[in-house]
């Protein structure tokens, strides 16, 4: 039972950053084996990681890149879409799912989403025109969009999908994660790919870097040749015994590559991942439990066919409620030494596409609205119970003191 009251004796002494990654031994053992093998570029440690990506997954073939991002726009350059191309994507996102459009030439064509901060086939279809080429949806948080739906609208209008599965690893939609070969097989579509983030505070960190995972053979052969300068596949062994200095530029790729130094971090983290994501899952739990009284606060809405991956616990704050606004909401809890963030402002409200694209407020109302009420609390493995307490406690004494 918790208390609105937060006692002098009870407040933090100490700042809670919003999110941190959980780096152990193993992790930083495997960095110094890089680092003293002398291989520290694109190796043997990449492809270990790869392969133990594809044991994970169930998937068929995945390439270690940079970057989320970086998989973003070698999915994009790989499905030939450029001028004159339309893409959609969720406006409610970090703004690299729609700047990938932009950097190959293409419009990005933005959309509302729905209550669970996921795009809606719906909408999706809506916005479909002659020169619609993709679909680009965001498994919000952690949480899958439902897959089934959007993946019927492509069918139907012989589009791809990229799923930006920055937040998703380790996710499951229908008892299968994101990206597994059945999954795509059942969901069906000629041209499908699954981008993941392993940025610094991700479930699975490599510090930076990303995955682009794949069931068309083809297409795979095509992203790993464009992910390093458009060489042969096995250009990163010409400095190995293995090797040849010999090589043939058969696109213009770009330098998106992972490093040994990166898959050093990734392959233990991987081991962990579940076990991260089981901890995420508690302190979830902990929060909707504890706000389960409290009118001022809506809980993330979760759906019973779909694992959540946690890797953010999004309140919407109801702000009819409430004498502050987001904004005031965040201070007072900063001031109490309990970090959060915001996730995200719209892709539609940013400068850039408001005068390239004419994009202004009022044109996606739902994805407004929830940005101007929605904050990021801490939830991440390197918190203690104790933590995820105090965050409670401070939440709850915030709302007390300014509720109407």
């Amino acid at each position: 039972m918790f208390t609105s009251e937060v006692p002098i004796s009870r407040r933090r002494l100490s700042f809670l950053p919003f999110a941190l990654p959980s780096i152990g031994e193993e992790e930083i053992a495997e960095v110094v084996d890089s680092l003293r093998s002398g291989w520290i570029t694109s190796g043997p440690k990449v492809k270990r990681f790869e392969a133990e990506f594809v044991q994970y997954i169930g998937c068929h073939h995945a390439i270690a890149v940079s970057s989320c991002t970086a998989a973003l726009h070698i999915a994009l350059t790989a499905l030939d879409i450029g001028p004159d191309d339309e893409v959609i994507v969720p406006t409610l996102t970090f703004c690299s799912s729609a700047n990938v459009v932009v950097h190959v030439g293409a419009r990005p064509v933005l959309v509302d989403v729905g209550e669970d901060f996921n795009v809606q086939a719906e909408t999706i279809e809506r916005a479909i025109t002659p020169r619609t080429r993709a679909i680009i949806v965001v498994h919000y948080s952690g949480q899958a969009c439902d897959l089934a739906s959007v993946y019927d609208v492509a069918r139907r209008h012989q589009l791809a999908v990229i799923e930006d599965a920055a937040h998703a690893v380790g996710a499951e939609y229908n008892n299968h994660k994101i990206g597994a070969s059945p999954h795509t097989q059942v969901l069906g579509t000629a041209k499908h790919i699954v981008c993941f983030s392993f940025y610094a505070i991700k479930n699975l960190t490599t510090g930076e870097g990303g995955m682009i995972v794949t069931t068309d053979g083809e297409l795979a052969e095509r992203m790993r040749l464009l992910s390093l300068h458009g060489m042969n596949r096995d250009a990163w062994k010409r400095y190995s015994s293995a090797g040849s200095w010999f090589y043939e530029v058969q696109e213009a790729g770009y330098k998106d590559n992972m490093t040994d130094i990166q898959a050093a971090l990734g392959i233990h983290q991987l081991k962990k991942l579940d076990r991260f994501i089981a901890t995420r899952a508690r302190y979830a739990g902990m929060y909707s439990e504890a706000f389960a009284d409290m009118s001022e606060i809506e809980a993330p809405l979760v759906h019973p066919d779909r694992k959540h991956a946690w890797h953010l616990y999004v309140i919407k704050l109801v702000l009819e409620r409430l004498k502050i606004d987001r904004a005031q909401f965040i201070d007072q809890l900063q001031a109490q030494n309990i970090g959060t963030s915001v996730h995200f402002i719209p892709v539609h409200l940013h400068p850039y596409y408001r005068e390239r694209f004419g994009y202004k407020r009022g044109d996606f109302k739902h994805a407004e609205s929830l940005y101007d009420r929605i904050v990021s609390l801490p939830a991440y493995p390197g918190m203690t119970e104790d933590d995820v307490h105090d965050v409670i406690r401070t939440v709850r004494y915030v709302i007390s003191a300014s509720a109407r």
